[in-house]
């Protein structure tokens, strides 16, 4: 392979490594959805005061209790916090409505998610991503099984699945310091967005090995480093074009969306252009190794 893609893997390997050491050190923050606890959605009728004001008022009058106060739309707040009495919900409230001053405000909806709820979820979100992995394991062995004479299935497999694990620890690498620095929780929505960066981020994958398999069968002459090169070259417009649509759409979102979508939308912005970047720069260099490296193990 050229000097190029052993450098740029080597770089991603360090930015992995780093994903998994602040995931081991920070951990992940788990909101109301995976841990249980309450949340409530409060609109003010004339304004709405600050967050900070607002967080440290709650956390003065419940020292004892956990807040994410996030705004949304123009005058509301969402207020997730621990389990909480009928009793503390009311002191809750009682605070918020001292707080606002002027301003009066009216509770839009309250829920409820007891821990064990909360810690069911979060394992079936674990096996839907781990299942996600399978079957697209299963589907590049289908697709590209008339290759396996030429071309290692095991290495298409393990690249595929290696620059997948890319594309999203990094963001969980990014998003656990997000949690720990700036109290940035993972829900449902972040597993949604996980999962549509396997979904998406995959199809780089198979476009580039697609490309491979039309020039094998072409009968292109030369190494397979040459041919992954090739195939790469030629597809590099198409990703690059598909990787900046999606980014620059969700960019869109981060900025002009509600509160409740941004963090879904900057974990698409990173998982996505990871996709593209380790489907160049991951997957085809790990693809070249394997294959040589099984190519050799045969004869030897």
């Amino acid at each position: 392979m050229k000097k190029i893609y052993t450098i740029m893997f080597f770089a991603s390997l360090g930015l992995f490594g780093v994903s998994v050491f602040m995931l081991a050190v920070f951990g992940l923050n788990f909101g109301v959805d995976f841990k249980g606890g309450s949340v409530m959605e409060i609109e003010f009728k004339d304004f709405r005061p600050s967050t900070d004001e607002l967080t440290k008022s709650l956390l003065t009058d419940f020292p004892s209790l956990e807040f994410n106060v996030n705004p949304v739309g123009d005058k509301g707040f969402i207020i997730r916090s621990g389990d909480i009495s009928e009793d503390e919900h009311q002191k809750i409230l009682s605070t918020v409505g001292s707080f606002s001053g002027a301003g009066s405000f009216e509770e839009k909806r309250f829920d409820s998610i007891g821990p064990a709820i909360g810690a069911e979820l979060r394992r079936k979100s674990f096996i839907a991503i781990g299942i996600m992995l399978a079957v697209i394991a299963a589907y590049i062995t289908f697709v590209f099984r008339k290759l396996s004479r030429t071309l290692s299935l095991l290495g298409m497999n393990i690249s595929t699945l290696v620059a997948l694990l890319h594309d999203i620890v990094i963001p969980m690498g990014v998003f656990s310091f997000l949690g720990y620095y700036h109290n940035v929780q993972i829900n449902a929505v972040f597993v949604a967005a996980v999962l549509t960066i396997l979904g998406y981020t995959v199809s780089d994958k198979v476009v580039i090995f697609d490309r491979i398999r039309e020039n094998m069968l072409k009968g292109f002459k030369g190494n397979l480093d040459e041919v992954v090169h090739k195939s790469v070259m030629q597809t590099l417009v198409r990703s690059i074009n598909n990787t900046l649509t999606v980014v620059l759409s969700s960019a869109a979102i981060y900025f002009f969306g509600g509160e409740s979508i941004r963090y879904f939308a900057l974990a698409l912005i990173i998982g996505i252009f990871l996709g593209a970047y380790s489907s160049i720069f991951v997957a085809s260099p790990l693809l070249v190794w394997i294959s040589a490296w099984r190519k050799s193990s045969s004869r030897g």
